[in-house]
């Protein structure tokens, strides 16, 4: 079940107390682009480069309701849920455990240990990071954070009411899906708001777990193998999450890195906004359904933008290594 509008007011008050509500601008350039009036939610201008640090504020205040003795927490991560969780675990003094991948994003792997997060490897992909996370949970009386979980939601969810609240007339809004959380977050907002905005799902071609899910009705999964939305790269959907997105999403859209890749180069140029794989997708997908908009006002999320600086100047340039 996702949060109400009260917890969502609850979580928003203990988000306030940490970050400034991030813009939402309407860019000449990119209205162009889409032939469309667009808004640009930018979540990359939070003070960790994405949403998830929202979530994780909510998370551990009530978890410190809920268990105040707890010492330590473990979770599993690809980047800024693991950022969000360290952030948030040093306002609560708790020492945090974090799993990636191997091959994971340098730069999203200093981020999290210059926030106090104790940084282990594991795997080739996160689903086996997320599964070595739970029994090391297990193994040493850890609490573990799940990737998807509804006072996750009730934080991020923040993000989402700022944007629905300040462009009223927006007709559809594209959101990306890496567990869950983001697009989860939107449907509770909307609810919450009494918008009549349509959500739709955005996830990455080389990472189709979700879109077959919906496709299918039930939970499906599926390799997951992108080279540029690591904020993607999910092969197994959240049963909680799949839920809520068959009941309220409009419609799930699947791009590739390719089309993300020429997405982050536009935002530059039109921006000068740097927007890591995942948070690119988004617009991405509005391009894909450009000739689809007839003039109605269209969101996009950028939803972070933590990427290695080495793999965005490729992305630049155009020599960025893409699935296919």
């Amino acid at each position: 079940m996702l949060p109400d509008a009260q917890e969502l007011q609850r979580a928003a008050e203990v988000v306030y107390r940490h970050l400034k509500p991030t813009a939402q601008y309407r860019w000449p350039l990119l209205a162009q682009a889409l032939g469309t009036p667009v808004w640009v939610k930018h979540e990359n201008h939070g003070s960790l480069g994405a949403f998830k640090q929202r979530g994780g504020l909510y998370y551990l205040e009530q978890l410190r309701q809920r268990e105040p003795k707890i010492r330590g927490i473990i979770s599993a991560t690809r980047g800024n849920h693991g950022q969000s969780l360290a952030f948030a675990c040093a306002q609560h003094a708790l020492a945090l455990q974090i799993v990636v991948p191997h091959g994971n994003s340098r730069e999203k792997n200093a981020a999290m240990q210059s926030l106090g997060a104790e940084l282990i490897e594991h795997g080739d992909d996160f689903q086996a990071a997320r599964e070595h996370a739970a029994t090391l949970a297990e193994q040493h009386g850890l609490h573990s954070v799940p990737s998807f979980h509804p006072h996750l939601v009730a934080g991020v969810a923040s993000y989402c009411l700022e944007l629905l609240q300040a462009a009223p007339q927006l007709a559809k809004v594209y959101v990306p899906i890496g567990m869950g959380s983001g697009i989860c977050a939107m449907l509770a907002a909307r609810a919450a708001l009494k918008h009549p905005v349509q959500i739709i799902g955005v996830v990455s071609q080389h990472a189709p777990a979700y879109a077959l899910s919906f496709m299918h009705g039930t939970a499906t999964c599926a390799p997951a193998t992108t080279l540029l939305a690591d904020g993607l790269a999910c092969s197994t959907p959240d049963s909680n999450a799949l839920a809520a997105i068959l009941a309220g999403v409009e419609r799930i859209v699947t791009v590739s890195d390719a089309e993300i890749a020429t997405a982050m180069q536009l935002l530059f140029r039109s921006t000068h906004n740097a927007a890591e794989g995942a948070g690119a997708a988004s617009l991405a997908a509005a391009l894909q359904e450009r000739a689809q908009h007839h003039g109605q006002e269209v969101g996009v999320i950028i939803t972070g933008g933590n990427i290695d600086s080495a793999q965005f100047a490729h992305v630049l340039q155009g020599t960025a290594p893409l699935a296919v």
